[in-house]
């Protein structure tokens, strides 16, 4: 037993040195101007910051984070099938799809899926 937990520990030792002396000598570690200026969601931090900002951009992302909160809806109710019918599982499975593809032939009318210049 202890000769296991020696064994482990030179291991364990070992594979943290590799670790630090790649780190060390990788490429990652040479800084070069574009490496060290700032991103800020696309715009150049070294121009004007009073540039308009698309709307069709903000749009996008409330559409996109609407849609993964209900994915993450979707789990739950997968994880609920063993323990409920599948009529029940299949009503209320088309009643959430049907309201997401209501939500997006909505936003689809009103022009937000639209990416105009």
């Amino acid at each position: 037993m202890l000769n296991l937990l020696i064994i482990g520990l030179i291991i364990m030792t070992i594979a943290s040195l590799m670790l630090i002396i790649v780190n060390l000598i990788s490429k990652k570690t040479f800084m070069d101007r574009e490496k060290m200026s700032p991103f800020e969601c696309g715009f150049d931090p070294k121009s004007s910051a009073r540039l308009p900002f698309s709307l069709h951009f903000f749009l996008i992302a409330v559409i996109f984070l609407i849609f993964d909160v209900e994915i993450t809806l979707l789990f739950p109710l997968v994880m609920s099938l063993k323990y409920s019918s599948l009529g029940n599982y299949f009503i209320i499975m088309t009643v959430f799809i049907m309201i997401l593809i209501l939500g997006l032939l909505h936003e689809w009318k009103q022009g937000a899926l639209e990416w105009t210049s």
